[in-house]
Formats: structure tokens, sequence, C-alpha cells
């Protein structure tokens, strides 16, 4: 009898994801967090992965149809078609009733986005003026929201699409009451070529604020480097975090002359 293969997907001290055969086991010592996944599937009005059974800690999920909608720091092979279907998927997930959890705050994102900030120059892992500039953008993102329900981290590796369909959106253990922007923003970073179809697909009905995803770009990848380079990732790697900070310290430069 032939055995399958068993493929780590992704794994760090919070949690590890394994691929075998058709079927993805999920292990988090959180179970608070694997409940939040669970029930925010069974919620969300998209495609989502079917869960095939659960005994704590694991989860076994059935493989999505079709490819990732792409990965950070290479080029989306996607149609536009495929990424405006996104964009009306994720405004069908953010017009959906709110889920029974909140979400993070303005005030605690602003906390964090200082201590983050702080301890990115403090530590030497980034200059300061790429952190300062930085930073100033992403406090535009830190104002009044009206809350919708968000898949929290949508970044394109959890997005599964077959030709021009979606049809699969996985990782929902950060889904909570949000900001719309945040999650065009996680979409599209390091994609910024792709956001016009993403919000043509969402809807110019919508009211979307393009200066507010921009800001949420430099708000998400401040946030994230140390988590990611203390977790076994490169978040200097081309294409990624550094370099979206990078991207819009020199369009700032550009826009304002210094």
């Amino acid at each position: 009898m032939e055995s399958e293969r068993v493929e780590v997907v992704v794994a760090h001290r919070d949690c590890a994801t394994l691929r075998v055969g058709d079927v993805f086991l999920k292990v988090d010592g959180h179970q608070a967090r694997s409940d939040i996944e669970v029930e925010a599937m069974a919620l969300a009005p998209v495609p989502t992965p079917e869960v095939l059974w659960r005994r704590p800690p694991v989860l076994a999920l059935a493989a999505a149809r079709g490819t990732a909608l792409g990965r950070l720091g290479e080029p989306s092979t996607a149609s536009a078609a495929a990424w405006r279907a996104t964009g009306a998927a994720v405004r069908r997930l953010h017009e959906a009733r709110l889920p029974p959890w909140p979400g993070r705050t303005v005030d605690g994102l602003a906390a964090e986005l200082e201590r983050e900030c702080d301890a990115l120059v403090a530590d030497g892992v980034l200059p300061a003026d790429l952190v300062a500039c930085n930073r100033r953008i992403a406090e535009l993102a830190l104002r009044p929201w009206r809350p919708v329900f968000v898949h929290g981290d949508l970044q394109i590796t959890h997005v599964f699409v077959q030709g021009d369909e979606v049809t699969g959106i996985i990782d929902w253990t950060e889904a909570a009451h949000g900001d719309a922007h945040a999650d065009i923003a996680s979409l599209t970073l390091g994609h910024e070529e792709r956001l016009d179809d993403v919000v043509a697909g969402y809807g110019d009905d919508a009211g979307l604020d393009v200066d507010v995803i921009r800001a949420w770009w430099s708000l998400r990848s401040l946030l994230a480097i140390r988590w990611l380079a203390e977790h076994g990732f490169d978040p200097a790697a081309p294409g990624c975090e550094v370099d979206v900070l990078r991207a819009r310290m020199r369009e700032a430069r550009a826009i304002h002359g210094s």
C-alpha cells in the first residue's frame, strides 16, 4: 500500500500545518484560536475549506481546489478576473453579520505600533528614518472605522482560485470585527499593481479610500516584521515587508520632495 507524503506547509512555535494528500492537518495549542477558525468558516458567506474532523489540538480540513492567488515576493500569475473575483468575495464577507467576538481597536493598534516602532529602531532591525516615515504613513489608518466581518490575515497565500473563480479562503484564526481596508491591504501587500482589480471587484460604491489601504500596508508591515523574524520567516526577502516599507518611503519622498 502506497503511503501519502507528509508536507510541512508552515511550522513555528505557535502552530503547524501539515498536508497529507488532500487533507490539511492544523495543530494549534491555543484552543480558543482554533474555535474561532471553525466558527468563522461556518459564518463566512464565501468558499471555505470543509472541516473533515476535529480532535483538539488537531483540525483536519479538506484542501481547497486550485492554487493560491500568489505569494509575497513573487509575481502573481492569477488573472485580473481572478483578482476582481477575490475583491467581490471580500465584499460579501464584509457585508455579512458581524461575528459574536470583538476585534482589534484603534487605541490598541496605536499602542502596538508605538511599541513595535520603538523596538525596531532600538534593536537596530531597521533604519530610524525608514521606521519614522512609515509610522507617519501608518497613522492615517488609525482612525474610527465602521466594523465589518474581516478575515484578519487575508494574505494572498490564503486565497485559492481556479481559473477566474475563488474556490477557497483559508486560515481564519484572526477573523473578527475590523476595518475593511485592512483586509484589502493584506491581500494586496507587495502586489500594489493588483489593487485596482481588487477595488473594481469589491465595488466602486463601497467608499474604499486608497490612501487608507496604503497606510495599512505600512501599518501591517511595521507590526509584522519582528514577529516574522522571531518565527523563522524573512521579512527582508525581495518583495516582502521591508521592501514594502522602502517603497512607501520612496513614494512619500517623491510626493513631498524630501
